[in-house]
């Protein structure tokens, strides 16, 4: 994807993202790619938006979090991406799912005035899984030799 494939979300109407090339059902290989595509955009549109609403003063910032443990996160563990699931975990960096206190506590710090020279940031919270998929354990086809420094 070019860089400004990749920045185009941010500007984009939201009804007419789904229109933009890359976004294309026939080029997004399965639903987790899906996933992480609009994790993506959100975050490049929390970007643009920082930029103009900065201008007003204001901060804007996103939480992006992964599966945290509720009654949704219980029932995709026990469906049929269960294993899935429980495998990502057991392999993230954290080695664990995320609880509800674990996000209110990045929202309590971004609403904080400790965070006041925080804007334009989408935080993923996630215990390192998304990391673990491109550059860890999870890595697809490569198992851990890219965690381990080998490739």
């Amino acid at each position: 994807m070019t860089q400004r494939a990749d920045a185009t979300p941010a500007w984009t109407p939201a009804e007419d993202l789904l229109k933009l090339d890359f976004l294309q059902t026939e080029k997004i290989e399965n639903t987790l790619r899906a996933y992480q595509l609009a994790k993506r955009c959100n975050g490049k549109r929390v970007m643009y938006e920082a930029v103009r609403w900065g201008r007003r003063g204001a901060r804007i910032n996103a939480i992006a979090p992964g599966i945290i443990v509720n009654p949704l996160a219980i029932d995709e563990f026990n469906g049929i991406r269960g294993d899935f699931y429980k495998n990502m975990f057991a392999r993230c960096p954290a080695g664990r799912t995320g609880t509800a206190d674990e996000v209110a506590d990045i929202a309590e710090l971004m609403m904080s005035g400790r965070a006041q020279f925080i804007t334009g940031s989408a935080f993923l919270i996630d215990g390192g899984a998304t990391a673990g998929y491109f550059y860890g354990p999870l890595l697809p086809g490569l198992g851990t030799g890219m965690a381990e420094g080998k490739q």
